[in-house]
């Protein structure tokens, strides 16, 4: 199997570890505009399998020149690169996946390739991270358990093992990112209804072995496709995870106006954003830096089995890899990406099309490849408690 990476980023670099790390794979390239970075990662990594390139992926001969090369590309680049990747990915007929990008609708545009991508005997998947991502594939899992789906209920969190005032929170990706999520309205199915509810309500208790009590609210984009992939759904919700009274003191940023991108205010004859000075502000605040974090993530898929009521729950605690100083966050993410980039260049999916995760993805394959890696997706036996309580 020959995979090609585009991006040197975190995400392209932790995939391209795995990637050199497992054995059925047999040549690995790494692009980026930055040779050097490319080449630093292939440096730290030293395998004969690995190779560094320079693309410019705005590029698109550029880009088709590189992808050709390989069976599968695993995109770690930024979202918005997403809908020229996959186009090349067809006219190079070539398989691709990303790490998705709901924002500005970019993975809509990939998935309307869908035809295109059929007629050039290609698989395109995006939204390989963990939300979406690992949370898509566990609900396609669990419905695959059931006869009829009802209910949907999503748990996320990536959180400091040991949190510090005020926030009790440190980012593991960008807090630009966590603003638009906490600002932006959610997505949810309730009582069979599509509609939008404000980001950092109805907050509830949760508890997870070794973390709680801990807290879940609403936040945007984590319902991804899953209500299009399911329109017959009673319920379909996703809260992110945090500490105790985080939701309580984001909220106050968030009506405050702070988080938004559109506001501006007149300081001494300047107009200013908000935004852009809370963001210099916390940086420093919630940086992660050498700190080690923890992503719990808990899916609830419910419905009916044989004319009785059923629920399958999954549940992954997954902590940084100290060795290696990669975070828990891209532990989770780069390894599931790399995971179901094997699994289409080894033919374990041969379906051909562009199709969201939960759709694809085998999910008892998907478990045991993880468990490979060190990330372990279980299911507590019915007899356990329940783990969320109002």
């Amino acid at each position: 199997m020959k995979i090609g990476v585009l991006g040197s980023g975190l995400m392209g670099k932790e995939a391209t570890r795995d990637l050199v790390a497992s054995g059925g794979v047999t040549e690995v390239g790494l692009a980026d505009i930055d040779i050097d970075a490319a080449q630093k990662v292939v440096n730290q990594l030293s395998s004969a399998k690995l190779t560094a390139y320079q693309v410019n992926a705005k590029d698109e001969r550029e880009l088709g020149n590189y992808m050709r090369q390989f069976d599968v590309i695993i995109n770690a680049l930024f979202y918005s690169f997403n809908e020229t990747v996959a186009k090349t990915a067809i006219k190079t007929g070539v398989h691709s996946v990303d790490l998705g990008g709901h924002i500005g609708h970019v993975t809509d545009k990939v998935l309307d390739m869908k035809e295109d991508a059929q007629d050039a005997g290609v698989t395109l998947i995006p939204d390989l991270g963990v939300a979406p991502g690992m949370i898509n594939i566990l609900s396609g899992y669990g419905a695959g358990k059931l006869d009829k789906m009802e209910e949907i209920k999503l748990y996320v969190g990536g959180i400091p093992v040991n949190p510090e005032p005020p926030f009790e929170y440190n980012h593991v990706f960008s807090m630009e990112g966590v603003f638009d999520h906490y600002t932006d309205p959610a997505l949810i199915v309730r009582d069979g209804v599509k509609q939008e509810i404000e980001s950092l309500t109805e907050v509830e208790r949760v508890h997870f072995e070794k973390f709680g009590p801990l807290e879940a609210f609403h936040t945007s984009g984590g319902t991804s496709t899953l209500s299009i992939s399911y329109p017959n759904l009673k319920t379909l919700e996703y809260k992110t995870i945090r500490y105790p009274g985080h939701a309580e003191k984001f909220k106050l940023l968030v009506d405050l106006n702070l988080t938004r991108m559109d506001y501006s205010v007149d300081v001494n004859g300047e107009e200013i954003n908000p935004r852009e000075v809370l963001l210099k502000v916390l940086d420093p605040i919630v940086e992660l830096g050498d700190k080690d974090d923890v992503v719990l993530l808990r899916v609830k898929v419910g419905g009916e089995k044989a004319g009785h009521k059923d629920t399958h729950v999954f549940e992954m605690t997954t902590y940084k890899d100290r060795e290696h100083k990669v975070t828990a966050m891209a532990r989770a993410t780069a390894n599931t990406i790399s995971a179901v980039a094997q699994m289409i260049a080894d033919g374990t999916i041969d379906k051909r099309g562009v199709y969201p995760p939960e759709q694809i993805v085998p999910g008892d394959i998907y478990i045991d490849e993880m468990a490979k890696r060190g990330v372990s997706i279980h299911e507590p036996s019915s007899n356990k408690k329940a783990h969320v309580t109002g």
